[in-house]
């Protein structure tokens, strides 16, 4: 990358940086009308039951106020009583796994779902994941 300024940028730069005109959003052209909402769920000391009531819940309302991506935190299982039990599986009795696959098997919220991170839900470093959900038609 070369450091030469042409005269005429140097005075293009010197113009901009003096006056009191806003840049357009160029976003506009893309998201016209749309704001793009973001909500995070945190499941942290929840039951299984109680998370899956709980998220089903929350994608439901999300989805009705028009929110786009939600975080979900689960926590990385590793401070879960449950490890230690030799009857409950170590994977599925975690929320971190048993959330997403109880989504994924719900059709009635993968109805309003577009994707979810899988990626992140299963990464052992990770104790989030996201959902993104569908717009209302």
């Amino acid at each position: 990358m070369t450091n030469k300024l042409s005269d005429k940028d140097r005075k293009d730069w010197q113009n901009f940086l003096n006056s009191s005109d806003k840049l357009q959003n160029k976003d506009i052209n893309y998201l016209p009308n749309k704001k793009v909402m973001v909500r995070s769920i945190d499941l942290h000391g929840y039951t299984l039951e109680e998370a899956n009531k709980e998220i089903s819940n929350f994608i439901e309302k999300s989805f009705l106020n028009g929110v786009k991506k939600i975080n979900v935190i689960t926590g990385k299982g590793m401070r879960s009583k449950n490890i230690d039990d030799p009857y409950q599986s170590s994977d599925l009795s975690i929320l971190k796994y048993s959330v997403p696959e109880y989504i994924k098997n719900n059709s009635q919220l993968m109805k309003k779902i577009i994707k979810i991170d899988f990626d992140s839900a299963n990464s052992p470093s990770k104790g989030n994941f996201n959902i993104f959900l569908k717009t209302i038609k």
